[in-house]
Protein backbone atom coordinates (compact mmCIF):
# COMPACT_ATOMS: atom_id res chain seq x y z
CA UNK A 1 0.00 0.00 0.00
CA UNK A 2 1.78 3.07 -0.94
CA UNK A 3 2.42 5.51 1.44
CA UNK A 4 3.47 9.94 1.75
CA UNK A 5 6.99 8.55 1.14
CA UNK A 6 5.56 6.80 -1.66
CA UNK A 7 4.47 9.97 -2.77
CA UNK A 8 7.09 12.38 -2.70
CA UNK A 9 9.53 9.87 -4.51
CA UNK A 10 6.63 9.52 -7.29
CA UNK A 11 7.07 12.67 -7.41
CA UNK A 12 10.86 13.30 -7.93
CA UNK A 13 10.67 10.12 -10.08
CA UNK A 14 8.40 12.34 -12.39
CA UNK A 15 10.62 15.31 -12.30
CA UNK A 16 13.64 13.45 -12.39
CA UNK A 17 13.90 10.31 -13.49
CA UNK A 18 17.22 9.87 -13.63
CA UNK A 19 17.65 9.71 -9.89
CA UNK A 20 18.26 6.89 -7.05
CA UNK A 21 15.12 7.15 -4.69
CA UNK A 22 16.66 4.57 -2.84
CA UNK A 23 18.00 6.15 0.12
CA UNK A 24 15.59 9.11 -0.03
CA UNK A 25 12.87 6.46 0.87
CA UNK A 26 14.65 4.44 3.27
CA UNK A 27 15.49 7.29 5.48
CA UNK A 28 12.47 9.22 4.56
CA UNK A 29 10.50 6.26 6.27
CA UNK A 30 12.88 5.70 9.13
CA UNK A 31 12.22 9.30 9.97
CA UNK A 32 8.46 9.03 10.27
CA UNK A 33 9.02 6.13 12.23
CA UNK A 34 11.27 8.33 14.28
CA UNK A 35 8.92 10.98 14.78
CA UNK A 36 6.30 8.73 15.67
CA UNK A 37 7.68 6.19 17.91
CA UNK A 38 9.18 9.35 19.69
CA UNK A 39 5.85 10.64 20.41
CA UNK A 40 4.70 7.53 21.76
CA UNK A 41 7.82 7.26 23.81
CA UNK A 42 7.22 10.99 25.44
CA UNK A 43 3.88 9.82 26.31
CA UNK A 44 4.38 6.84 28.03
CA UNK A 45 7.21 9.40 29.83
CA UNK A 46 4.21 11.89 30.21
CA UNK A 47 2.34 9.62 32.66
CA UNK A 48 5.25 9.36 34.98
CA UNK A 49 5.79 13.14 35.60
CA UNK A 50 8.92 12.85 33.36
CA UNK A 51 10.33 14.32 30.18
CA UNK A 52 12.53 12.09 28.04
CA UNK A 53 15.89 13.63 29.20
CA UNK A 54 14.60 13.35 32.52
CA UNK A 55 13.96 9.43 32.08
CA UNK A 56 17.65 9.34 30.22
CA UNK A 57 19.01 10.79 33.57
CA UNK A 58 17.16 8.28 35.66
CA UNK A 59 17.53 5.20 33.76
CA UNK A 60 21.39 5.87 33.43
CA UNK A 61 21.43 6.20 37.62
CA UNK A 62 19.32 2.68 37.85
CA UNK A 63 21.54 0.88 35.28
CA UNK A 64 24.69 1.55 37.37
CA UNK A 65 23.38 -0.33 40.11
CA UNK A 66 23.45 -0.19 43.52
CA UNK A 67 23.70 2.62 45.40
CA UNK A 68 22.59 4.14 42.17
CA UNK A 69 24.78 7.22 42.31
CA UNK A 70 26.78 8.66 40.04
CA UNK A 71 28.97 12.23 39.14
CA UNK A 72 27.33 14.50 36.99
CA UNK A 73 30.17 14.25 34.48
CA UNK A 74 30.03 10.60 34.13
CA UNK A 75 25.97 11.60 33.48
CA UNK A 76 26.96 14.22 30.69
CA UNK A 77 29.38 11.80 29.28
CA UNK A 78 26.82 8.66 29.32
CA UNK A 79 23.93 11.19 27.93
CA UNK A 80 26.27 12.72 25.54
CA UNK A 81 25.38 16.17 27.39
CA UNK A 82 26.60 19.34 27.84
CA UNK A 83 27.37 20.32 31.75
CA UNK A 84 24.80 23.24 31.49
CA UNK A 85 22.21 20.33 30.18
CA UNK A 86 23.02 18.05 32.74
CA UNK A 87 22.62 20.76 35.48
CA UNK A 88 18.98 21.78 34.31
CA UNK A 89 17.93 18.35 33.89
CA UNK A 90 19.37 17.85 37.60
CA UNK A 91 17.80 20.60 38.74
CA UNK A 92 13.73 19.30 37.75
CA UNK A 93 14.90 16.07 39.18
CA UNK A 94 15.91 17.11 42.20
CA UNK A 95 12.61 19.74 42.86
CA UNK A 96 10.66 16.69 41.81
CA UNK A 97 12.23 14.49 44.49
CA UNK A 98 13.53 12.05 42.34
CA UNK A 99 17.11 12.38 42.45
CA UNK A 100 19.65 14.06 45.77
CA UNK A 101 22.51 15.95 45.39
CA UNK A 102 25.54 14.78 48.03
CA UNK A 103 29.37 15.83 48.55
CA UNK A 104 31.77 13.45 47.19
CA UNK A 105 33.02 12.43 50.40
CA UNK A 106 36.46 11.51 48.35
CA UNK A 107 36.61 15.16 46.49
CA UNK A 108 34.79 18.06 48.83
CA UNK A 109 34.77 19.62 45.25
CA UNK A 110 32.48 17.75 43.34
CA UNK A 111 29.01 16.24 44.08
CA UNK A 112 27.51 13.10 43.36
CA UNK A 113 23.89 12.42 42.37
CA UNK A 114 21.60 9.42 43.60
CA UNK A 115 18.66 7.84 43.40
CA UNK A 116 15.98 8.72 46.01
CA UNK A 117 13.82 5.77 46.89
CA UNK A 118 11.33 7.68 44.93
CA UNK A 119 12.78 8.24 42.02
CA UNK A 120 13.71 4.55 42.04
CA UNK A 121 10.11 3.72 41.88
CA UNK A 122 9.49 5.96 39.07
CA UNK A 123 12.15 4.66 36.83
CA UNK A 124 11.12 1.08 37.84
CA UNK A 125 7.37 1.92 36.42
CA UNK A 126 8.88 4.28 33.67
CA UNK A 127 10.99 1.32 32.25
CA UNK A 128 8.76 -1.72 32.24
CA UNK A 129 5.57 0.74 30.63
CA UNK A 130 8.57 1.92 27.94
CA UNK A 131 9.46 -1.41 27.08
CA UNK A 132 6.07 -2.53 27.01
CA UNK A 133 5.63 0.34 24.73
CA UNK A 134 8.67 -0.86 22.66
CA UNK A 135 7.57 -4.18 22.18
CA UNK A 136 3.95 -2.84 21.04
CA UNK A 137 5.28 -0.81 18.41
CA UNK A 138 7.24 -3.52 16.71
CA UNK A 139 4.77 -6.37 17.04
CA UNK A 140 4.01 -6.13 13.31
CA UNK A 141 6.98 -7.45 12.59
CA UNK A 142 8.03 -11.00 13.18
CA UNK A 143 10.62 -12.20 15.48
CA UNK A 144 13.03 -12.78 12.27
CA UNK A 145 12.26 -9.22 10.99
CA UNK A 146 13.31 -7.82 14.32
CA UNK A 147 16.49 -10.06 14.35
CA UNK A 148 17.21 -8.32 10.54
CA UNK A 149 16.67 -5.18 11.16
CA UNK A 150 18.29 -4.80 14.45
CA UNK A 151 21.62 -6.07 12.27
CA UNK A 152 20.72 -3.81 9.83
CA UNK A 153 20.15 -0.70 11.68
CA UNK A 154 23.68 -2.00 14.17
CA UNK A 155 25.69 -1.68 10.48
CA UNK A 156 23.98 1.21 9.59
CA UNK A 157 24.80 3.00 12.32
CA UNK A 158 28.11 2.46 12.87
CA UNK A 159 28.59 3.15 8.93
CA UNK A 160 27.09 6.78 9.89
CA UNK A 161 29.62 7.20 13.10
Amino acid sequence: MPDEIDVICDQWARERPGLDLTAMSIFGRFGRVALLAGKAVDEVFAKHGLRSGEFDVLAALRRSGKPYVLTPSVLSATLMLSRAGMTNRLDRLESAALVERRLDPDDRRSFLVALTEHGVQVVEAAVDEHIANEARMLSALSAKDKAALDRILRVLLQSVS
